[in-house]
């Protein structure tokens, strides 16, 4: 079983960089996923009898350009193939002949999602599931949609991608403007990812394939470290970057040392990395120099005034009141939107905040459980204990972490103790 823990270990780290640099190289997505299947089969039948290698994505790389080998021959286009096969070979020699790692091609993967043939809203979920791992399910809580109905988009979208047999080209055969064109898609996936794993505590990991088990944060953070080698002038891909660094240096800070949830107005700072906050910082100014506003830097700039507190002890509510102000106007996400409201329920009043959560429309806030957690608290400070007691029981059905369940319960269960 050990060999079995292996393969499956191997391929939560791995699959992403394979498939992403065989993709890169052999163009035909299709291709090399029933190739890199093919690879993981073999190793579930190899490894238990001859042993596990010394370099399992050495070992899985050499099986998939073989697999690759026999279709390039069947199909009569090995000549053409050559090179590109005999480059693959020299890299899975050259890994398993060193210490050299896989060539990390995640970020040229991700451009290539971004391919003009595939509906726009669904390249980032495919780069999600693709270079990522994700399935559905998570995927569709990103995106706040059924995870039924996730599902099915993605599989129209890779069935388009066989009927067409669409192949990908190269990103060095990209120009700058085709790369900037492409570039939104790509921040928003890394943005989802960490989004994703922001959620979660270390060794208390959600499970949905792919990077779970405690990697997601980081891993979007080193794909933000990657894209700002890849698109140096970018402001927005720096201002993404300090976002994720901004929020990152307050995970310790989350939970207490009982595992409770702590809301970010409650923390205390002494628990803040200020070592990331600095380099959020020096990063959003190198940003704030290209004189191009975008929704990432605005939203870093937002994480930016609660970093504050650290050196003032104060939260400066209508400066981030008016920054989600801006967001809204640029970008009126739901979550921008919400988010607004509270900021402005703390610097103006809790009623002046409601009035901005009842503009959304209802539609739209069912399964969001930001929404009823803001709505129970802003119900509660305007004493009106029924529909507080309401909003937070819905909110409470919404949580899918249970530390957050626990923290709502508990506000909910001091109404009862309230006239």
């Amino acid at each position: 079983m050990e060999s079995h823990r292996i393969v499956e270990q191997t391929a939560r780290e791995a699959y992403g960089r394979l498939l992403s640099y065989l993709t890169v190289h052999w163009r035909n997505p299709q291709d090399v996923e029933d190739a890199l299947g093919d690879a993981f089969l073999s190793a579930l039948e190899a490894w238990p009898m001859t042993g596990i290698p010394d370099k399992p994505e050495a070992w899985l790389l050499t099986i998939a350009r073989r697999r690759l080998i026999d279709r390039a021959r069947r199909s009569r286009v090995s000549a053409e193939a050559l090179p590109t096969l005999l480059a693959m070979a020299e890299d899975a020699r050259l890994l398993n002949a060193s210490g050299a790692e896989l060539p990390d091609e995640r970020l040229a993967m991700m451009l290539l999602c971004a391919h003009p043939a595939i509906d726009p809203a669904m390249r980032t979920p495919l780069m999600l599931q693709t270079v990522l791992g994700l399935d559905a399910a998570r995927i569709a809580s990103a995106f706040i949609v059924k995870p039924a109905t996730m599902s099915q988009r993605l599989t129209r979208v890779r069935a388009k991608i066989r009927a067409e047999r669409l192949t990908f080209e190269s990103a060095d055969a990209m120009d700058t403007a085709e790369i900037t064109a492409r570039l939104d898609s790509v921040l928003e996936a890394v943005y989802a990812v960490y989004g994703t794993g922001w959620g979660e505590a270390a060794g208390n990991e959600a499970t949905g394939g792919g990077l779970a088990g405690g990697g997601l944060a980081k891993e979007a953070v080193e794909l933000g470290r990657l894209l700002l080698r890849f698109v140096p002038g970018e402001p927005e891909a720096y201002g993404l970057l300090a976002l994720m660094l901004h929020c990152e240096a307050r995970r310790e800070a989350r939970h207490d040392g009982e595992g409770n949830y702590v809301p970010l107005a409650e923390q205390d700072c002494a628990r803040w990395d200020r070592g990331m906050i600095a380099e959020a910082e020096r990063l959003l100014h190198a940003a704030s120099q290209a004189g191009r506003i975008g929704r990432y830097q605005l939203m870093a700039a937002i994480q930016s005034v609660h970093a504050q507190r650290l050196w003032t002890g104060r939260t400066e509510w209508d400066a981030l009141a008016q920054l989600y102000e801006g967001l809204v106007r640029m970008q009126p996400t739901l979550g921008a939107c919400v988010s607004r409201a509270a900021a402005v329920a703390e610097a103006y009043g809790a009623d002046r905040g409601m009035d901005l959560l009842a503009s959304i429309p209802a539609e739209n806030v069912v399964s969001y459980q930001p929404y009823w957690a803001l709505a129970g608290h802003l119900y509660k400070r305007m004493h009106r204990h029924d529909e507080a007691r309401s909003a937070y029981g819905r909110a409470i059905g919404l949580s899918a972490d249970g530390s957050v369940r626990r923290f709502l319960s508990r506000q909910l269960a001091e109404l009862s103790k309230l006239p």
